[in-house]
């Protein structure tokens, strides 16, 4: 288990801070991760996920591979302000390249800044990796998860842009080493997050779990654990299942430790591993055998292998010079002034709108509607996670108690600073995306800013702009997760809750009335989401598992209905209770 931090919550933070510490001459902070310590003139390209993969992904920043790194909380996908801060400081006029494991929060996090830097006249592309065999089938390979194969299409594009690439040409080569990369995980022991009393998962004794993913989720499958040449012939035999046709024999290979398996277990299973690329034909290029992209304190395994060509075969064996990865002799970047903003750059909230006075009254009131929703968070954050850790991985407890901190914490500051109701909620919104990353992060953001732009700054208590926010919220949430009834997410439980609400109020139901019906309905559908088989989201490679328990982020939707509606009976002079 983990056993050194201080407070769990703040063990990203902390852990950076030491990291940069360590690596002063490589790395400098920015906000939201890091970026190469001295100058640079290339395509800049942005490693990024969630913490607890070290070396990914800060510690491939570097000559020769990456230009910066977004990091965000443990297993969580770094937010879209994050990512923006990151490309901008990376950036040396060339343009930017995200690259991240194809993950929900991930794409949309970093699709969002890179439309942002794209509005702002910095050119930015995304180049997402689907490496991981288990995860999907052949014929949905754009559903499958980024595992170790990150390292090979970072790799492949640090290179490419140390060459003095343009960045169409650098994406080019990024997205052709992600269809040459397949990867297979295992697991004997589940991860423990920093400050949890239980692994996100465990396997029965003597069992290996097949087709793991490295944010702590379980296997597809289990089997007696085999010895290391079996483990071996397992990864090379499913590996080669998907051998390209007329591939001309040339494989680069990196057999991972994900976080717990020792270097001497790993070079007992690459023995093999070699032996049998060498019977199939297949000669293997500059491997690569360590703790390359792990899980924590996962007991586990990958094999990754690169269907190389000459260009791809160049570039994965060019030098590179970063913190925990080295290849050849390539120097460090040159010392000077680096590009971008400054480490101690001062950030700045925007201007607060004029807002009326009703408004502003309002304000107080929602500010202390969020106070009810943290707490309610933080209090249900363990029985969350341990819903989450079933078939995902475990964070969605953790990401919504950070993120409705921040939010009520950045209500706070706009309520002194005179806001308005709307312009409280998008500064919760906004917050909460910031703090929490992930996709709940994101939709959360979305919902509270939604929300925020319809009730406006202009009004008092109003019940049916309540409900055209709640719909505005719903229809926003939707586009950008792509959810649909059915998908287990929170999405089943939010369409009724906005459709029974609006309903009510289209009747002339007092707001707090049609509020409990409609959290009653939200309820309900949330714990029918037990019967569903997830289509999105990171359950959904781990369907059969989900199968019984219900959506957490349905559940957690669900439950801060309740809570608000509880509230806003209690008071009885809360504008919840006027039409």
């Amino acid at each position: 288990m983990t056993r050194l931090f201080n407070a769990p919550a703040d063990f990203p933070e902390e852990l950076l801070e030491g990291f940069v510490a360590a690596y002063p001459r490589h790395v400098r902070a920015v906000r939201g991760g890091v970026v190469r310590a001295g100058r640079h003139d290339e395509v800049a390209v942005i490693a990024g996920g969630g913490s607890g993969h070290y070396p990914a992904f800060c510690g491939l920043v570097g000559a020769g591979l990456a230009h910066g790194a977004v990091v965000g909380n443990l297993f969580s996908s770094p937010s879209a302000q994050q990512a923006h801060s990151v490309g901008r400081a990376a950036d040396a006029g060339r343009g930017v390249i995200f690259s991240f494991g194809n993950y929900a929060g991930d794409v949309m996090h970093f699709g969002r800044a890179a439309e942002q830097l794209s509005a702002e006249g910095v050119r930015a592309e995304c180049v997402i990796v689907t490496d991981d065999i288990a995860s999907a089938s052949v014929d949905e390979m754009d559903k499958r998860r980024g595992v170790a194969g990150d390292l090979v299409v970072f790799k492949v594009m640090g290179a490419a842009a140390a060459e003095g690439w343009d960045l169409d040409d650098v994406v080019r080569v990024g997205r052709h080493a992600n269809d040459r990369t397949r990867s297979l995980g295992v697991a004997f022991s589940g991860c423990t997050m920093p400050g949890a009393r239980e692994p996100l998962f465990a396997v029965p004794e003597g069992m290996m779990s097949v087709g793991l993913g490295i944010h702590g989720e379980p296997g597809i499958y289990d089997i007696e654990i085999p010895t290391a040449d079996g483990l071996a012939e397992l990864f090379v035999s499913s590996l080669l299942s998907e051998r390209p046709a007329g591939h001309d024999g040339r494989v680069a290979v990196v057999l991972n430790g994900l976080g717990t398996v020792k270097y001497e277990e790993l070079f007992v299973v690459f023995r093999r591993v070699h032996r049998l690329l060498s019977d199939a034909g297949l000669t293997v290029v500059d491997p690569d055998v360590g703790e390359l992209c792990t899980s924590l304190d996962m007991g586990g395994a990958s094999l990754t292998l690169v269907w190389l060509d000459d260009e791809l075969e160049r570039l994965w064996t060019a030098g590179a010079n970063a913190p925990a990865y080295r290849k050849g002799n390539l120097p460090q970047d040159a010392a000077g002034p680096a590009v971008g903003e400054a480490p101690g750059e001062i950030e700045r909230g925007p201007a607060v709108p004029l807002a009326t006075a009703q408004s502003q009254e309002l304000a107080a009131r929602v500010h202390s509607l969020l106070g009810v929703l943290a707490e309610t968070l933080v209090e249900a954050a363990d029985e969350l996670g341990r819903l989450d850790a079933i078939a995902g991985d475990g964070d969605h407890g953790i990401g919504m108690e950070r993120g409705s901190r921040a939010a009520l914490a950045a209500a706070t500051t706009a309520l002194h600073a005179g806001a308005g109701a709307g312009t409280l909620l998008q500064s919760a919104g906004e917050a909460w995306s910031d703090k929490a990353g992930g996709t709940s992060g994101m939709l959360w953001g979305v919902a509270l800013g939604a929300l925020g732009e319809t009730i406006g700054d202009r009004h008092g208590p109003d019940a049916q702009r309540v409900a055209d926010g709640v719909a505005d919220a719903r229809a926003q949430i939707m586009a950008v997760g792509k959810a649909e009834l059915g998908d287990k997410t929170l999405v089943d439980a939010l369409v009724p809750f906005s459709e029974t609400l609006s309903a009510h109020i289209a009747e002339r139901m007092p707001l707090v009335d049609a509020w409990a019906a409609a959290a009653a309905s939200a309820t309900a559908a949330a714990e029918a989401t037990a019967a569903l088989s997830p289509r999105r989201g990171r359950a959904r490679p781990l369907a059969h598992k989900s199968i019984g328990t219900p959506d957490p982020g349905a559940v957690s939707l669900a439950l801060i209905t309740r809570r608000i509606g509880a509230a806003l009976a209690v008071a009885s002079d809360t504008p919840a209770e006027q039409n």
